[in-house]
């Protein structure tokens, strides 16, 4: 189930032209919100999401993924092991899940987290107290479209479960290049829509009516789950998102699926 495989879609094909239009109207994900009727914009629309969702968010995690989400986000870091980073950037940091296991698992000497809703920031803050790591692990409400950091600040940074929810992705993707030291290397964990006879047919069952009712249930807010569905049918996965990474300059890019294709593992290095 958790074997890694390269990740391919026969079905992609890119021509120049097209990618530069591409990048000058955006990505169709950029337009998914998690409110249709509501008049703010995508950023504004995601943060009240996730304030909302924040006080549910880890049960949710653990329970509409069986657990195997925190086999994911180790596998992910574990790519991070061989350049031994001090200094780390985590955005979207959310309730703080990837930067409290990058302190085990990386020992970094600090690790900064970033995110856009308050709400998720104040139950990662929760968690860091707890379990003793407020000396390694700071975070802070910052925009990954704007990051307040100088350039070539930090040996690596992670983004997981984020990328889709940023509203202009090759300019988010060109922020965390920028920040990133020559050598420092990304890792992006993001869902993805795996391509096997069968398998992508339970997929589309599970992502399109399952999660989204029991996202409703439990966390009372359906909505939320339905945009988590949207957003991983309208992002450029795969090699499609190796281009996005690669015309922010990154180099040795590398996909890999996990569990069957429903998750991917993006790195590449600056």
């Amino acid at each position: 189930m958790d074997k890694i495989r390269p990740c391919f879609n026969g079905m992609v094909r890119y021509r120049h032209i097209g990618l530069i239009l591409r990048f000058m109207t955006g990505f169709a994900h950029d337009k998914v919100v998690p409110y249709e009727g509501s008049q703010k914009d995508k950023k504004e629309q995601v943060a009240e999401m996730f304030n909302d969702i924040a006080p549910r968010y880890d049960f949710m995690n653990r329970f509409l993924s069986a657990g195997i989400d925190i086999a994911w986000r180790r596998k992910a870091l574990k790519t991070l092991l061989a350049i031994k980073p001090e200094e780390m950037l985590d955005v979207a940091t959310g309730t703080a899940d990837v930067s409290i296991m990058a302190s085990r698992i990386l020992t970094p000497k600090k690790i900064i987290g970033i995110d856009i809703s308050e709400g998720m920031l104040s139950v990662g803050r929760q968690k860091i107290i707890r379990q003793g790591l407020s000396d390694i692990i700071s975070l802070q409400t910052g925009d990954s479209e704007h990051i307040d950091f100088p350039d070539n600040r930090f040996d690596a940074v992670t983004v997981a479960f984020g990328v889709r929810n940023f509203a202009d992705l090759a300019k988010g993707i060109g922020e965390i290049h920028r920040v990133l030291r020559p050598g420092g290397k990304l890792v992006v964990l993001e869902f993805s829509r795996p391509h096997m006879p069968g398998i992508s047919g339970l997929y589309n069952l599970y992502m399109n009516h399952i999660a989204p009712r029991m996202g409703g249930i439990f966390s009372k807010n359906r909505a939320a789950y339905q945009y988590l569905n949207d957003s991983v049918q309208r992002f450029p996965e795969g090699k499609a998102f190796l281009e996005v990474l690669e015309n922010a300059g990154f180099k040795q890019t590398v996909c890999k699926r996990l569990s069957l294709g429903i998750c991917s593992i993006y790195t590449g290095i600056k």
